[in-house]
């Protein structure tokens, strides 16, 4: 099961997330079938979201929506505090030549656009308060960075974020998926931000330790060097989508009496399809006659 750690180092200074998300990000590109290099940007921003999650409280949820202007269109990722994340990209078809040293070329099929995060609280208690909305535009496209922009411009939190996914042409398509993010606050020591930058700088690539069978501890250690570091909390955390039966139904009945009567005599039944998960819901004729009677 993958997991996610958070953790604090130089006295609570400094924050500290990383995430193992390889069994997460094979479940989304399974579900998606998206393009190699789409998989690698939707992979990235799926791990990117559930770190930054790591502050939902109870009943929180944060989205993060990459409105591009590249051939991917979009990605879309949200999370909630108990791990489970889920989401998609506009285009899974995206392709784009790898760069000269092998790697995804991610920011050619994202381009320019801009960078969102959305956090809602208490929304499903019912509670529809005014959402946080942050933007920033892109700033390269590679994911990581523009969580490490968004962060420092828009939550003014200095930070240095890492994000990987790496793939294969056989069984199991992703090989490891992971990353982390170090969250700069208030009062750190600047000899110890130098001292991880520099660090990070030297530090070998995340998927190479991840598919060593790295554990989320192995990879803070990894970006911090010899700083030691507290961990708070563990959690398992898995691609689920919140969609079901019982949801397609209750928004189908949304619609009224006379559409849903429309959808019968029509279409003879409905097809409902979850943009998160590519999940598909059939509704045959009874059902629909279930639900005009409900009504």
């Amino acid at each position: 099961m993958d997991k996610l750690i958070h953790g604090i180092a130089a006295d609570g200074t400094i924050r500290l997330m990383s995430a193992i998300t390889t069994q997460t990000v094979t479940e989304a590109v399974r579900r998606h079938q998206t393009t190699p290099t789409a998989s690698a940007a939707l992979g990235r921003t799926l791990t990117g979201s559930l770190l930054l999650g790591t502050s939902l409280k109870d009943f929180d949820r944060l989205t993060v929506r990459i409105d591009a202007k590249g051939d991917i269109g979009g990605i879309v990722a949200e999370t909630t505090p108990n791990g489970r994340v889920r989401g998609y990209v506009r285009n899974p078809n995206a392709t784009s030549p790898n760069k000269n040293n092998g790697k995804f070329d991610v920011s050619g099929i994202v381009g320019e656009g801009t960078f969102y995060v959305i956090r809602e609280s208490g929304f499903d208690l019912g509670l529809h308060r005014d959402p946080y909305v942050g933007s920033v535009p892109i700033v390269s496209g590679e994911i990581a960075e523009d969580f490490a922009y968004y962060l420092a411009n828009s939550e003014q939190i200095p930070s240095a974020v890492m994000l990987g996914v790496l793939l294969q042409n056989s069984e199991p398509y992703v090989s490891a998926s992971g990353g982390v993010m170090i969250q700069m606050m208030p009062g750190a020591n600047e000899h110890i931000i130098t001292m991880i930058e520099d660090t990070i700088r030297h530090a070998p690539h995340l998927t190479s330790i991840i598919n060593e069978g790295a554990a989320p501890q192995d990879l803070l250690e990894l970006a911090l060097g010899e700083i030691p570091f507290d961990v708070l909390e563990e959690k398992e955390v898995e691609f689920k989508c919140n969609c079901s039966r019982e949801r397609a139904i209750t928004l189908v009945s949304s619609l009224g009496k006379e559409e849903v009567q429309d959808m019968l005599e029509k279409d003879k039944g409905a097809v409902m399809d979850c943009g998160f998960c590519n999940e598909q819901y059939r509704l045959s004729e009874d059902d629909l006659r279930e639900i005009i009677e409900e009504i």
